[in-house]
């Protein structure tokens, strides 16, 4: 199959985006012709669904609010060979999409990932690309081989991917979540560069630097829990072990020594954290064999679909 006999689908999540929506819809109207446009607004206070409709593109609403809750829905709703996800603030690329499903196609990979490459001061801040930055290095140093711009709101997926990805996150986690989902199944996926603009005047970023930082960690840190729990149960099983023993190093000196255990509370209290120690690294290997499992549950349900280019 080409592309043109595809069916793309152009996913399209706002939050008051009246001053760039008709633009972003234009613009991937004249880069992917064949391919419809979904925009999911997301209680928006402004005409972002009006101008949306008028520019034609299919508007549907979600209700819930936070990006997370808007792409369960798409993903859930949209029936599609190739998906494509871009901000509807109109700082992506409309006519690197061809490229980027040219490379998700012939490469046979399952997600492609909008290298941002900024076109002017004010299209990405510094505060934003530092926390980029040390999220990315954050997640490469948990899951191993990572991405160079893990917050990109542009990307292109196989059904494949889309069909299997279990949307856990509620806001602009998701992001991080879809690179997570990616390395843990080792999916095929590639990055390549796309420049990113500033928004139109009229338009205001809903990001918040230091919140939504933030609320990204706190992500990468429950998916790091809950991806690999015997690396995290291990790692607290190894701090208390270590702090009973300071505790109890002085205590048994002093009982060889006088033959006595003059601070009994501090030895109970020791005793205590060897055994949460112990806990700890037993609940890790439960919840390894469940992760196991259920990552096998992913993996058949992504085996499940077609892989893109196929009948």
């Amino acid at each position: 199959m080409t592309p043109s006999s595809m069916r793309i689908a152009v996913l399209v999540p706002c939050f008051n985006e009246e001053a760039a929506v008709a633009t972003v819809i234009a613009d991937f109207r004249k880069a992917l012709p064949s391919a419809d446009i979904f925009v999911y607004d997301n209680n928006s206070s402004d005409r972002t669904v009006a101008v949306a409709r008028d520019a034609g593109a299919e508007v549907r609403s979600e209700r819930r609010q936070g990006k997370g809750h808007v792409v369960r829905r798409m993903f859930a709703d949209i029936d599609a060979d190739i998906y494509v996800l871009v901000d509807g603030d109109a700082t992506y690329d409309a006519a690197s999409a061809p490229r980027m499903i040219d490379a998700l196609l012939s490469d046979r990979l399952d997600m492609v990932v909008g290298l941002r490459v900024d076109q002017a001061a004010a299209a990405y801040r510094l505060g934003h690309r530092t926390g980029n930055r040390m999220l990315t290095g954050f997640l490469a140093s948990v899951f191993g081989q990572a991405f160079k711009d893990i917050l990109s709101g542009y990307r292109v997926f196989s059904r494949r991917f889309v069909k299997s990805f279990p949307v856990l996150s509620d806001g602009f986690e998701i992001e991080t979540e879809l690179s997570v989902h990616a390395l843990e199944l080792a999916l095929p996926v590639a990055e390549i560069e796309t420049p990113y603009y500033a928004r139109p005047e009229g338009s205001v970023s809903k990001l918040n630097t230091w919140r939504d930082g933030f609320r990204i960690l706190g992500t990468i840190l429950k998916l790091y829990r809950s991806e690999k729990p015997l690396r995290f149960f291990t790692a607290i099983g190894v701090f208390l072990t270590l702090v009973s023993i300071g505790l109890a190093i002085p205590i048994l000196v002093t009982y060889l020594e006088e033959g006595i255990v003059p601070r009994l509370p501090t030895a109970v209290l020791s005793m205590g954290l060897i055994i949460l120690a112990m806990l700890s690294v037993s609940s890790g290997l439960v919840l390894d064999t469940v992760t196991r499992g259920r990552r096998e549950m992913k993996l058949l349900a992504y085996l499940s679909q077609a892989p893109a280019g196929k009948d």
